[in-house]
């Protein structure tokens, strides 16, 4: 028996709305430097309606990196500005609204 979705009563397989979510978000990929020179790539502009911590385990996995989630958006370990852009829409945000800031 599969999960319904509490917010549209369907179940996950038939519920589109994470899907029109991913689609419709204005992402921005920028690095951030911490302590000790360590960089730190920050994706910003996700929704309420995604999963951020499965996101960023897709993304940890994908990348083969370290990572959080913090304060609304994910924090990955190291540059990944170069890939980011092609694991993002293989999860389903659409290339045109992610921009990398260099």
């Amino acid at each position: 028996m599969s999960d319904l979705n509490p917010n549209s009563g369907l179940p996950d397989e038939l519920d589109v709305t994470d899907q029109l979510a991913r689609s419709e978000q204005k992402i921005t990929v920028k690095i951030d430097t911490r302590s000790f020179g360590k960089e730190v790539t920050v994706v910003e502009g996700l929704g309420e309606d995604i999963n951020l911590d499965d996101l960023s385990s897709k993304l940890k996995s994908k990348l083969a990196c370290g990572g959080t989630v913090k304060d609304g958006h994910i924090e990955l370990q190291g540059d990944h500005t170069r890939r980011i852009e092609d694991v993002l829409a293989d999860q389903g945000f659409d290339r045109e609204n992610i921009e990398i800031q260099r």
